[in-house]
């Protein structure tokens, strides 16, 4: 056997996928529905308004992001941030801040 022929013995044969089945929708089938959490984590809270985990920890500390203690950890209950985001927007200056412009 020559070398070429010793690469090719070890090859894998590729295995067609059924016709019309997708990878992603024989995955979706397979697997029941995830249900919706009743919480975030401080963690994911920081990601979705795009801020540092430390400074998430510190508006939840200082009662400025709903959140509640569980045993040593904070979450933070799905339904009430998504009200206060929702809420927070709306009495906010353009500035991002009760401020008016230029009142130094």
């Amino acid at each position: 056997m020559n070398p070429s022929e010793e690469t090719l013995s070890i090859v894998v044969p590729f295995a067609p996928r059924q016709a019309g089945a997708r990878g992603s929708e024989v995955v979706a089938a397979d697997c029941p529905p995830r249900p919706v959490r009743a919480v975030y984590t401080v963690k994911e809270v920081a990601a979705m308004l795009s801020l540092s985990v430390s400074s998430a920890y510190a508006l939840v500390r200082a009662g400025q992001i709903p959140a509640e203690r569980l045993g040593r950890r904070w979450v933070v209950p799905r339904t009430r941030f998504h009200a206060w985001l929702d809420g927070a927007s709306g009495g906010l200056a353009a500035t991002g801040t009760d401020a008016q412009r230029g009142s130094w």
